[in-house]
């Protein structure tokens, strides 16, 4: 799930469709059919190139906005072999979540690699975003822990910071994060959706909308919730 100017769109498992709805009204629009996609897991949107980009099954395929144009994106070799977690987006750079690897591969607009960050082996990554200071957050199960974490790293895999919860509250399984240029330290400061408002459904997609304060959530359960986030 993702939003791009005033239209969000949404990929569901076992389908090879996009689809789309107005952001304001959630009307739904034209659907946009993406031929051999299979088995999508993500979707991101770049508003400098209006293109989005869809995380399939050991392929990322970019397709623009209104479906006129759409391209097998990544890999670029058949000789890669591309087991995907997760996308996610900064400005026209691309980041890849390796879990199979323990790697985060960040591309650029035309596709070429620009940086590969190693995590350490006990470290499965689920989902990693690029912070605005240039390192990378990541949403990660840490086997020799035994437990959920976001970490910090650089651009050389190394751990910066770390957040777990606390033995009270526990961190949950967090399939995905995101990040706005407000937060500077991987700290607590309040819950905004709690698991009532989400009526104990799973969550498994976030898209945060820094502009509106627009934060979307996809559920397991196939809905999407639209919350607005207040900073303070």
């Amino acid at each position: 799930m993702t939003q791009l100017h005033d239209v969000v769109y949404i990929v569901c498992q076992g389908s090879s469709t996009i689809l789309r709805f107005t952001a304001t009204t959630h009307q739904r629009l034209t659907d946009i059919d993406v031929e051999g996609l299979s088995l999508p897991w993500d979707i991101v949107a770049c508003e400098l190139t209006s293109q989005l980009y869809v995380a399939g099954s050991g392929c990322v395929w970019r397709v623009s906005e209104d479906g006129s144009d759409i391209q097998s994106w990544l890999p670029k070799s058949p000789s890669d072999i591309f087991v995907l977690e997760a996308l996610s987006l900064t400005s026209s750079r691309l980041l890849v979540t390796l879990p199979g690897t323990q790697q985060l591969i960040q591309f650029n607009a035309d596709g070429d690699e620009l940086r590969r960050v190693q995590l350490l082996a006990n470290v499965a990554p689920r989902h990693a975003v690029e912070s605005p200071t240039g390192t990378f957050i990541v949403s990660c199960y840490n086997r020799k822990l035994e437990q959920d974490q976001i970490i910090e790293v650089n651009t050389g895999g190394e751990v910066q910071r770390q957040f777990r919860g606390s033995h009270l509250s526990p961190l949950g399984t967090t399939p995905r994060v995101a990040v706005d240029s407000y937060d500077d330290y991987l700290t607590l400061c309040r819950v905004i959706v709690d698991e009532d408002q989400l009526s104990d459904d799973q969550l498994t997609s976030l898209c945060y909308i820094e502009q509106s304060g627009q934060l979307l959530v996809g559920l397991e359960c196939g809905d999407v919730a639209m919350f607005g986030v207040l900073h303070r």
